[in-house]
């Protein structure tokens, strides 16, 4: 963690409904991730997040926010042309009122896609919301918040997502997909090239090589025929690291 970086915050105790959530952004864009990959998507973005993993590109969401009514999100969310919500952070069931804010949403007729690191449990996410899971790859540096009795909540309607930053990565990503059956818990597991800046071991900013990454993780993926998907992030590609995109 560098001098810079902002303590890590903790899950906000709330569970009435009437508190609502802290927010920091609610916005409409394309999804640039995952299934729904280019579908125009309204993205609700909550604050705060247990992890500190070097390649975040959402630190601005750690802190901060504004706290809303469900009422209030609710009315922000349907000034838009999309019923296809995308549920993210920071790490969204850091604030328990996330599984109210759902279901909500579910009854009203939404279709949800929740983006969280894994390092917290999803058993209570409604069923019919499509869980896309992170698993922490070392060079995260926060492999071992990774908790895995959540793979026995994912169904089919879910996905796994490994961020890989380098071959060690990929290899201990390769052991724990043949260790765990991954392709066989959820309908779809992602491995995704690390396309930020980030600090190294030292504390240092350095810069990945996407486009080599990404060419050496297909020939990977092909060498090894592995029943994943390689992963792009579209967003990334069209508006760089912009907000509200």
């Amino acid at each position: 963690m560098t001098q810079n970086t902002p303590l890590r915050s903790q899950a906000i105790p709330v569970t009435d409904p009437e508190a609502g959530l802290r927010m920091t952004e609610i916005f409409y864009s394309l999804q640039g991730e995952a299934l729904t990959a280019g579908l125009p998507t309204v993205f609700v973005r909550l604050t705060g997040c247990p992890l500190r993993c070097v390649y975040c590109d959402t630190t601005y969401s750690f802190t901060g926010g504004e706290r809303l009514s469900l009422e209030a999100i609710m009315a922000d969310i349907a000034q838009y042309p999309c019923k296809r919500i995308c549920l993210t952070g920071g790490e969204p069931l850091a604030q328990p009122n996330a599984i109210p804010l759902m279901q909500r949403l579910l009854d009203e007729g939404y279709e949800i896609s929740l983006e969280t690191a894994g390092a917290l449990s999803v058993a209570d996410v409604p069923a019919a919301v499509s869980k896309v899971m992170d698993i922490k790859t070392p060079s995260s540096g926060e492999s071992d918040k990774n908790l895995w009795s959540n793979l026995e909540y994912l169904t089919q309607h879910d996905q796994l997502k490994f961020v890989i930053m380098n071959r060690s990565d990929y290899d201990w990503s390769k052991q724990k997909l043949a260790e765990h059956n991954l392709d066989k818990v959820v309908g779809t597991v992602w491995f995704s090239p690390m396309f930020n800046v980030h600090n190294d071991a030292q504390g240092d900013v350095a810069a990945v090589d996407v486009p080599n990454l990404a060419r050496e993780l297909a020939e990977w993926i092909l060498a090894d025929a592995l029943p994943v998907r390689l992963q792009l992030q579209l967003h990334k590609i069209i508006w760089a690291d912009a907000k509200g995109k």
